[in-house]
This record gives C-alpha cells, structure tokens and sequence, in this order.
C-alpha cells in the first residue's frame, strides 16, 4: 500500500464500513514501529481523542473517535471500475453458496437455488447495458482511468456511492464527465473536500449529498456547475445558515424543484425566508430541524428580503410554487405558525408531526382542529384529507368553538381566523336556550351518533355498539354508561377517541369535558379501553 497522508480517508482492512480520516503518521511513544493515527467517522468507535500516555498527537472531535492502527490493517480503498468488477461481475464463492439454505421440517440444511442467476449474471456482466449502479460501501476512493469510464459504462443514469472514501471533487468531476447520461449521483456519507473550484456536473439532475460534511457555502459554490439540478439533498451536515453569496436571498438554481435540508440545525424562519425566491421550488423538507415558528413574509419582510437583491422582481410571490412543506420533529409550538400556512399560494401537503402544537398531550391540537384551521391542504402528515373528514372536522372545530368561547366574537375573530367563513359556510347556528315547548327538539337535533368499540384485553370480545347521545354529555359520564353497555363493572374504562387519517388515538382524559368540547362529532367512534 502507497504511504499514507495527513487527511486521507482510509477503512480498515474487512471492514469498509468502519471509515476515518488519516490524522497522523509516525511513531507512538511507548510503542515500537509505525502508527497512523485516525478519527473514525462514527464516534463509538475509537478509544481516545488523539492522545496517548499523556502524550497528545492529534485532536479528535470526541472522546472515543480516534485510535491508532498498524498501517497493514487500513486500506486506502480501489478505484470505481474496481468496484464495478467488484459488485457485478464477481461470482459467489463455494463458501457463499454453501450459506445460501433453509432449514426444513426435520431441521436439515435444504440448499437454495436462484433461478435465473446466470441470466442475470450474464446481463450484469455486459456493462454497456448498465443503466443503473449501487457501490455503496465499496471503499471507491477515485475514477480510475478516465478514458475507460466512457467505454465501460456508456449509458449509465444512476450512481450511488453511498459510505465510500471520495473526498475530491475533481474525482467526482471526472466521473460525471466520462458519464455523458448520467443525471442522478448519491454521495452521501463521503466526507466531500470544502474546495470546490472548476467542477462542471452539467448533466446531473439529482444531487444527493447526505452526512457530507457540506455547508451551505459550498452548496453556493457548487451552483453555477449544476445547471440543471431539479433534487438537491442535503440532510445530517449541520447546516444552522442560509448564506447567499451575491444577495439577501437565494438566486439561481432556477430548475430546482425539491430542497431536502432534513436532520440539520436551522433554528430561525428568517434562515428559511431567503429560500423564498427559488421559483421552481415546489417541495421543501426541513423536518428534524430546531424551527419554533412559521412565517409567511408580509410587505415589510419581502421588502427586507429585496434589499440587496439587484436582480429582485417587484413582482415575485414568495414561495410561488411550493405545494409540500415537511416540518416533522421541530419546536413549533403556536397556533399562529399553523395559520400562517394558508398563506403559502399554493401549498397543499404539510408534515407537523412531532411538533408541540400538533401533540394533543403536550398542550397541542388535534388532527381535525388542523384540518379545520388548514383551509387548502390535501395531505396532513402524510395521510390524505378525504372531503368526508375534511366537512367533518371542520364542522366538529365549529361547533366545539362555539361550546368554549360562548359567542365572544372578539376572541373567537381573535383566535379563531377561519371560524365565521366555516360557520356561514356548513349553515351552523349558534346555541341559544329554548323554551321548555322546544326541548324535545332541541334534544334530537343535539344527539350525536357514536361507534363504541371495546379493546381492553379484561373486557373481552364484545361486538360495536352505536348509541345517540346528548352533545353535552360529559367524558365522564360517558365512562359510567360504557360499563352498563358493555355489563363490566370491576373495570375502570379509559376512553380514545379514533379520528379518520390518525395514526394513534386521542385520549379522552378530561372527565369534565363534554363530547363536544372533546371533540366527539357526528359518526366519531370512540375506543373502550382499561386503565394501564
């Protein structure tokens, strides 16, 4: 193996998945020969932070991310034909076939045959034909021979290099030029160079640049050599900034239609605002980031955002063709974020799972006051909004705002920005008392319909039963009522109501509550369960 450097990234010898950095190079104190020091990439698998004995050769990012190694027990990887060779036209050996087996009835190895190996083998091993290629975790740490990139692979469109040791962008240069088709390259997990000067990926549509290490500083460079790009990933490299280079917002990338900032730091909308002017985006990921409220920009912030900006159009819409906004796993926690969504012209699939505002038992709302507040959305986290579920939340929300707040127009218009255009909308009156001639009335047109279904292990199988209520009945009387349907009486219920579109539940923990503060509706069903 050619002699080691500073900064180069190399595997250990059986194992290319274990990645690091070359650190240092000579001897170690206390120990006779030669050592390289390395800062393995994952954090659990080294045994100090560089120093040894006292003694201090190099400074790790953790405590347990470095350790010295015999240079015989690192490789410095292969070039990507060899890994071509490698993963396609490599044959299993005997050892490998003789693994390949099920256990039978009697406990006995029964072998295992593929059918139709050879033809495909036959069809991997012509790689004129390769349309798409997977050497993730292979060890490729260069092109290879730039001539025979071109002959070996003509027509390839696809090329994941996932977990590889790539860190120079002219390698990746040199790839992308000998490959003429291809249009979508995975890099992620390959500590890429900051240093990015002269690359031209002309013809590359899908950029996907996971745990590289990059900040948007280099993504700014790496702009003008990416003219077509339509997909640009860039989760798990910290990101906390948006740094335009030439203005207050970002220009260019005028193809580019989703932006997957996933897993990273960005902490304040203001960051997300100077995205506001990619005309073509229309799907922006951000969840698992530290955001704590959503903003769409008024005159005064499209102003703020134009100062600076010599190419700016008076007439841009922020955010003109974004239709999917993912914002899973962050902090918002307010209701005025959430009603600053019907804001965005065109937005229509929106993720707030994992948010405080979205979690019924942190404080937050459930799915149907969402639906009711979202006036255009079509897809909320992840489950499509059938019209039945949207008229019904939207009626539930109406109804169950009128109970709480009992005609205080002030902060109903206050906290409620949708409520009276939904309430003309559905026809829904306001309650007012009646006289004792009309309570049997009143009473008909207040039940609500509802599905009760027992799932508690203590109270056995039991069919659904369907009972019209009174809207005003309490959740804790509807627990009393559930044993003497149901015929249990040692059994404490628990009560969860099963919302259309919800992945789990909703709780019914206010005994006070009634059904419809709780937000029991028309049709809803309700799940019968036990305490613990």
């Amino acid at each position: 193996m050619a002699e080691l450097k500073i900064g180069q990234r190399v595997h250990s010898v059986g194992d290319c998945r274990r990645i690091g950095t070359v650190k240092y190079v000579g001897e170690v104190e206390g120990y006779s020969g030669e050592w390289v020091g390395i800062e393995w990439d994952n954090d659990a698998q080294g045994k100090h932070d560089g120093s040894v004995n006292g003694v201090r050769y190099f400074q790790a990012k953790s405590a347990t991310s470095a350790s010295f190694v015999r240079p015989h027990k690192l490789s410095s990887g292969i070039s990507f034909l060899q890994a071509l060779d490698l993963r396609y036209r490599s044959t299993s050996t005997k050892e490998e076939e003789d693994e390949m087996y099920v256990l039978s009835a009697t406990n006995r190895r029964v072998s295992v045959q593929l059918l139709g190996k050879d033809k495909i083998q036959n069809k991997l091993n012509c790689f004129e034909d390769l349309t798409s290629a997977s050497l993730f975790y292979l060890g490729v740490s260069s092109c290879g021979p730039p001539s025979e990139l071109s002959v070996s692979v003509p027509n390839l469109k696809e090329l994941d290099l996932t977990g590889n040791l790539l860190s120079e962008w002219e390698d990746v240069g040199i790839i992308c030029n000998e490959l003429p088709a291809l249009v979508a390259l995975n890099l992620s997990y390959n500590r890429m160079s900051h240093h990015v000067v002269g690359l031209q990926l002309k013809n590359i549509k899908i950029l996907v640049l996971n745990n590289t290490g990059l900040n948007w500083t280099q993504v700014e460079l790496l702009k003008d050599s990416l003219p077509l790009i339509e997909e640009l990933h860039l989760m798990g490299n910290k990101v906390k900034n948006i740094q335009p280079t030439s203005s207050t917002t970002v220009q260019g990338f005028i193809h580019l239609r989703l932006l997957n900032l996933e897993d990273n730091c960005l902490a304040d909308w203001n960051e997300i605002l100077k995205l506001s002017h990619l005309q073509s985006l229309e799907q922006l990921h951000l969840n698992k980031n530290d955001l704590n409220c959503i903003r769409y920009p008024d005159n005064v912030a499209i102003q703020k955002l134009a100062s600076g900006c010599e190419s700016f159009e008076k007439d841009i819409v922020p955010f003109q063709n974004l239709c999917c906004l993912l914002l899973g796993g962050n902090n918002i926690g307010d209701l005025a974020s959430v009603d600053s969504l019907n804001s965005f012209p065109r937005l229509t699939d929106i993720r707030l799972s994992g948010n405080p505002v979205s979690d019924p038992g942190k404080g937050g709302i459930a799915r149907y006051v969402l639906i009711a507040r979202l006036a255009k959305v079509h897809i909320l986290n992840g489950s499509e909004i059938s019209p039945r579920e949207r008229k019904d939340s939207e009626i539930r929300y109406v109804r169950s705002v009128i109970s709480e707040l009992q005609g205080n127009q002030e902060v109903i218009k206050q906290r409620h920005p949708r409520f009276f255009e939904l309430k003309t909308y559905h026809g829904i009156e306001d309650e007012r008392p009646s006289s004792q001639a009309t309570v049997p009335q009143k009473m008909a047109s207040g039940l609500l319909s509802i599905t009760l279904k027992c799932v508690g292990a203590s109270i056995g199988e039991k069919p659904p039963m369907t009972k019209k209520l009174p809207a005003s009945t309490t959740v804790g009387k509807l627990k009393n009522l559930s044993g003497s349907f149901f015929r249990f009486k040692a059994i404490k219920p628990r009560l969860f109501l099963q919302e259309e579109g919800s992945p789990l539940p909703l709780v019914l923990d206010d005994d006070m509550a009634s059904l419809t503060e709780a937000g029991v509706c028309n049709d809803s069903t309700i799940l019968i369960d036990e305490e613990n």
